[in-house]
């Protein structure tokens, strides 16, 4: 159990000292890569943006990409990577917020049939936490994590009634620096600078209306076309904690029909969020002690180019999100199995950096949403073929035959990502490509994954025919082979699909451990026997498959994501 917090843990982050460089430095370049229009940078890029020398950079890379942070391609392009939402989703638990209320917002998107988002206040800014959005052709764009300027959306006007004058000064300084909003990728930049005091006298009015009327709109203020109402949720103590959203379009409603149809609702929703935010929570579980300092382990492995502080502070931040409300700093040293002078300065850097602050009377350390600038709306719009390539295309370096994932439609498998190998005799399949399922390696292991009597079901409806004179269709046959699919975790089809060519399939699971994909590697049957396959692929594909659930639970632990 953690150590009873001591009185000096207030003081633990007192300002007055400066951040530890590395961590400092090392989120300077996960923001840099956040903001950067295109999906990588090279480091020169990085050493552009960030103002570091190119062998700080260098470090910080390694360093990120052994922690799964970011990842390197073609020895020089840096990526974001899906572990990074770990950061974000830390946030997101840390707060509470989603948890305890986005049950109640998709209930409401349901009843009113539009999207649904709760926001926090951030600086001068908006920043959506939830999204429960409606599919339809114009449908809603925004992802978690996302910032919107405070004068730009329904959101805002509600929050900045709580400004004081450092924040209004804050916002004033950010309209002067960036009067196109340029700084805000979630929204269309504004085709011209507005006329000084033009945005303020308008923005003026908006918070005043808000504040007597208890409610905002959003008439087209991001975009034409789009309009929304907020109403605020309040903590106990009655300050706003977030924004209850009601977005939708003006083929729809105009944004005095849009308050017509949703505010009620809107407001009866806003309460039960107020009273489940006033509810005892019950006591959290805390976090499991930490074990040994891994990042030691690390530096001994790879020597100077891993910088242990930042990989320290970064342990720090993802342990506060360990539980609803934070950690004290005894709390913070436990969870990560630091000693406590080292989490007391990565607590100290976090909150100079703006990513953490105490809560309540001090003892206790929260995260700020400003962690979800690290990349985390970027992440959240990852498909799943964006997240399997990756690691498809690592699986191709080490077994030298092409592979790819696929999922089950209909009867059939839909290949939705793949990468080649490049033989003068290679296998030549595209993403979108269907076969049928009871004749490869991939159906066979989909057909596992399902319960047995709907699997048993597919296969008696099966229009199965022989495509080589290898191909199984006997029923009671091919239901033995996705049963033994079943017992061995993993699917080899020789030459079923096509004379000469041989498959090996393992299942892909949700982070709820359902069968949702499913990763193979093809090679043609010249190559060695069935075992030989076995035991040349099948550990890698084992691999492969594993990462990908690693990438898939991560990003899903808050954002929903369509899977073909």
């Amino acid at each position: 159990m953690p150590h009873a917090a001591t009185a000096s843990e207030a003081d633990a982050a007192a300002p007055g000292s400066e951040p530890v460089g590395p961590l400092e430095r090392g989120l300077a370049v996960l923001r840099a890569l956040a903001a950067h229009p295109g999906p990588r940078m090279r480091p020169g890029d990085l050493v552009r943006a960030t103002g570091l020398a190119r062998s700080t950079v260098d470090r910080i890379v390694a360093t990120l990409t052994h922690l799964g942070y970011l990842r390197v391609e073609d020895d020089r392009d840096v990526l974001l990577a899906p572990r990074l939402m770990e950061l974000g989703n830390a946030y997101l638990t840390c707060c509470g917020l989603p948890d305890n209320l986005e049950p109640l917002a998709v209930a409401l998107a349901d009843e009113l049939d539009e999207s649904v988002s709760l926001a926090v206040p951030d600086g001068a800014g908006v920043r959506f936490i939830s999204q429960s959005t409606r599919r339809r052709t114009m449908a809603l764009a925004f992802q978690i994590g996302d910032l919107l300027p405070a004068e730009r959306c329904a959101p805002g006007a509600l929050f900045a009634s709580d400004w004081g004058p450092e924040q209004l000064a804050d916002w004033r300084a950010r309209l002067r620096d960036d009067p196109r909003d340029a700084g805000f990728p979630a929204v269309p930049p504004r085709s011209a600078p507005p006329a000084p005091g033009e945005v303020e006298s308008a923005f003026r009015q908006r918070v005043a209306d808000a504040r007597g009327a208890g409610w905002a709109a959003d008439d087209q203020l991001i975009e034409p076309g789009l309009v929304a109402v907020a109403v605020p949720v309040h903590a106990p103590d009655g300050s706003t904690v977030c924004a209850l959203s009601v977005v939708s379009h003006t083929s729809r409603h105009s944004a005095r029909s849009l308050a017509e149809h949703a505010l009620p609702r809107l407001r009866e929703y806003g309460a039960r969020m107020e009273a489940a935010l006033a509810s005892p929570a019950p006591a959290a579980t805390p976090p499991a002690p930490g074990g040994p300092d891994t990042s030691r382990a690390a530096k001994a492995e790879l020597g100077p180019e891993f910088l242990q502080s930042l990989t320290r502070g970064l342990a720090v931040l993802t342990a506060l999100g360990s539980a609803p409300g934070g950690l004290t700093l005894s709390g913070a040293a436990e969870a990560t199995g630091l000693a406590r002078a080292t989490a007391r300065r990565a607590l100290l850097s976090l909150q100079q950096l703006g990513y953490a602050a105490p809560a309540g009377e001090g003892r206790r350390f929260t995260l700020l949403p400003t962690v979800l600038e690290l990349g985390y709306a970027r992440l959240s719009r990852l498909s799943f073929a964006e997240i399997a390539q990756p690691h498809l295309a690592r699986l191709v370096e080490q077994v030298h035959d092409s592979a790819s994932v696929a999922v089950l439609a209909d009867d059939d498998i839909m290949y939705v990502a793949r990468v080649h190998t490049v033989r003068i005799m290679s296998v030549n399949i595209t993403v979108g490509t269907r076969f049928p399922a009871y004749a490869t390696s991939m159906g066979r292991v989909l057909l596992a994954g399902l319960p047995e009597r709907e699997a048993a079901e597919r296969l008696a409806r099966a229009s199965m025919r022989p495509l080589t004179r290898f191909t199984r269709v006997d029923a009671a046959d091919l239901a033995e082979a996705v049963a033994q699919a079943r017992r061995d975790g993993h699917a080899l089809v020789d030459q079923e699909l096509e004379e000469g060519l041989r498959s090996i399939a393992v299942p892909v699971h949700d982070r709820t451990g359902r069968v949702v994909a499913a990763v193979n590697v093809s090679t043609h049957a010249s190559r060695g026997t069935l075992d030989d396959v076995r035991r040349a692929v099948l550990p890698a594909l084992t691999a492969a498959a594993a990462a990908i659930e690693e990438d898939l639970a991560v990003v899903t632990e808050r954002v929903r994501l369509a899977i073909p």
